[in-house]
């Protein structure tokens, strides 16, 4: 057999994201992931499809992880229809994972038994592996519970592949599914997953969440993200800023002090609009089954909780611990998240 029999269920795709560095043979799969901006839409796909508990396990898992630019170059409209149906998602997923751990030196052409089914491995004369057409770009970035190869494309069920545009019957979704399911909100699922938030935030809430953008993330200064996402609890308290317990819309909003679950703000309501903490609000009244959406056109940052060196390797993944108790303060009383 090519690979050793499958052991796991849904669990290992979100290993999919490389940093190449030593310290990454002592972070998991989802660390590894969060931690690498150019898998922000594996990670969103991963919380959509509520992989990342499962994913954070023993394993091993030998992961087949498509880049950013991979899920990019499907056809228009598949990755919309596809957060939008998550038994689909889930099945391209677990195309993605193998059980047991296989280096590049151990594959051969051949069929190959994925947890999403039998897909074909190719070698070539020159050493380039594929696995359905789509090319390891990567191999062997080491894992605690496995081993990520990275993919210029993404694996697809023949049934994904002639149904881009598949549909589904409307229904309410919570927070985080509607961030996960917005491209333009890749970063702040990647930076919710990092701090352990991804449960609290899908609870009943309410919540108001204050949303940045993929662009406000970065317009924030060189290397604040990086260290923020290696200081999970600054990272915490940057993000409890952006939640407000109870459901506010907009129109409830007036100028003056709004605490969040981070700290007191400055909300300003003036002809232009409304401003919280310095940063615009661009849409309002995003509504979801736990609470509330308002997007951001900046993120609020406390001035304790802005890093400034940028670190060289990730913590050690126990630090999520902090955004665990925060989390599970902040529910007893329920929030709205600006997301």
């Amino acid at each position: 057999m090519f690979f050793p029999k499958l052991q796991l269920t849904i669990a290992a795709i979100v290993a999919c994201c490389a940093i190449q560095s030593s310290s990454a043979q002592d972070q998991t799969v989802v660390d590894i992931a969060v931690g690498n901006p150019d898998f922000s839409t594996l990670v969103a796909a991963v919380t959509a499809a509520d992989l990342v508990e499962t994913l954070s396990g023993e394993g091993p898992f030998t992961v087949l992880a498509p880049t950013n630019e991979a899920f990019d170059n499907l056809p228009e409209g598949t990755l919309d229809a596809l957060l939008a149906d998550i038994p689909a998602l889930t099945e391209i997923l677990m195309l993605h994972v193998i059980s047991g751990t296989v280096l590049a030196e151990d594959v051969t052409s051949g069929p190959v038994e994925t947890l999403g089914g039998e897909v074909e491995a190719v070698v070539s004369a020159d050493g380039v592996v594929s696995f359905n057409g789509a090319s390891v770009t990567t191999t062997d970035i080491m894992a605690s519970n496995g081993v990520i190869h990275v993919l210029d494309s993404v694996i697809l069920p023949a049934s994904a592949e002639t149904e881009p545009t598949m549909t589904v019957d409307p229904v309410c979704q919570s927070i985080v599914e509607i961030g996960a399911g917005n491209p333009d909100f890749s970063t702040l699922v990647a930076a919710v997953t990092a701090a352990d938030l991804v449960e609290t935030l899908s609870g009943d809430g309410p919540f108001t969440v204050l949303a940045p953008t993929n662009e406000a993330f970065d317009n924030l200064p060189e290397g604040t993200l990086d260290a923020l996402l290696a200081d999970i609890p600054a990272l915490t308290e940057i993000l409890m800023l952006h939640v407000i317990s109870g459901t506010v819309l907009a129109e409830d909003v007036t100028s003056g002090p709004v605490e969040t679950l981070g700290g007191e703000v400055e909300a300003v309501v003036s002809a232009d609009g409304v401003t919280i903490g310095d940063a615009g609000v661009t849409a309002t009244d995003i509504m979801a089954c736990n609470g509330v959406i308002h997007v951001l056109d900046s993120v609020i940052v406390a001035p304790s909780s802005a890093p400034t060196p940028v670190p060289t390797e990730m913590p050690e993944s126990s630090a999520t611990a902090y955004g665990t108790g925060m989390a599970a303060a902040a529910i007893s009383v329920g929030f709205t998240m600006l997301i």
